[in-house]
């Protein structure tokens, strides 16, 4: 006889029989000492990794990391910058990944290799300033900034900036912009292992505009906002990876005329949409818990 599953039947079902999906934490199963707490102070305050294998669960925006490796301070072709904010940590193959990519920068005219800025915290999960993503360990933020020295102290690296590339709102580059930067975006986004980058729209109509070869690494480039001291680097979930949720793929194309639309609508902003006198203030932005994040970000804080 076909007998109907409950809901909870399923679920135990979907999990015997290793479902993909992230299973998300129910206020049940989180700890008392967790609960009633920001997701973003406890990962906050982590400052090592867990003693687990490597592995991303949930979505860029609502996960954490297991296993994370650090990015060393400084290497051949790199420096982690504002290491006093930890956040040079990250999946293992985001580290590789930044590893190569700064080798090929620096066979590039005028760069000695990369200065990275944020990959994630040690657990990854919700950060306390700066980012609604990076928290599966698999974003990584590259500054603009060409690197003439690789040997700056703690210290300097807390001081110095990037450079800003944009002009007229982020409608264009500015001089800064070099066709070495359209190499080296060319490179970030021409590995398999990128989802996309995020760039401000005036430099993907410069790429778009520049390309005579090869377009199909403009796909994964995509106009967004700010994003013009740095450019930002979001791998694919690892190949077998179990709770880790890709981002839908970027739209067919080379995506050049979508940025164009960003272009004309920052010179000449659309109107804005009328509001309702009587419709409710909006409410402000409630910060994530345990609650929120997939069940095994748990036993990711509770690791020692």
């Amino acid at each position: 006889m076909v007998r109907t599953l409950t809901a909870l039947a399923l679920t135990a079902l979907l999990a015997a029989c290793g479902s993909d999906e992230p299973q998300v934490s129910s206020q049940q199963e989180v700890p008392s000492s967790m609960r009633g707490k920001e997701a973003r102070q406890l990962f906050g305050s982590m400052s090592f990794a867990s003693a687990q294998g490597p592995a991303a669960f949930g979505s860029y925006a609502k996960g954490c990391a297991a296993g994370s490796e650090q990015l060393a301070e400084t290497g051949p072709t790199w420096q982690a910058m504002r290491l006093s904010r930890n956040r040079n940590w990250g999946h293992p193959e985001t580290i590789a990944y930044l590893k190569d990519l700064s080798q090929k920068v620096a066979a590039l005219p005028g760069w000695e290799g990369l200065y990275i800025g944020d990959i994630s915290q040690p657990r990854g999960g919700p950060m306390t300033s700066g980012h609604a993503s990076h928290q599966i360990g698999l974003d990584a933020d590259i500054w603009m900034l060409p690197p003439k020295r690789l040997n700056l102290s703690a210290s300097e690296r807390e001081q110095i900036s990037s450079i800003s590339m944009r002009r007229a709102g982020g409608a264009y580059v500015n001089s800064d912009w070099t066709p070495q930067h359209h190499q080296v975006l060319k490179a970030a986004a021409s590995d398999p292992r990128v989802a996309r980058i995020f760039v401000f729209p005036g430099a993907k109509v410069q790429m778009c505009n520049d390309e005579k070869g090869d377009r199909s690494w403009l796909r994964k480039i995509r106009p967004w906002y700010g994003h013009h001291y740095h450019f930002h680097v979001r791998l694919n979930c690892p190949k077998g990876a179990r709770g880790c949720v890709d981002q839908a793929a970027p739209p067919p194309g080379d995506g050049c005329a979508d940025a164009e639309k960003w272009v004309r609508d920052i010179l000449n902003p659309p109107p804005p949409k009328p509001r309702d006198p009587n419709a409710p203030k909006p409410k402000p932005k409630r910060q994530l818990t345990m609650a929120d994040l997939p069940g095994q970000c748990v036993s990711v804080l509770q690791s020692r």
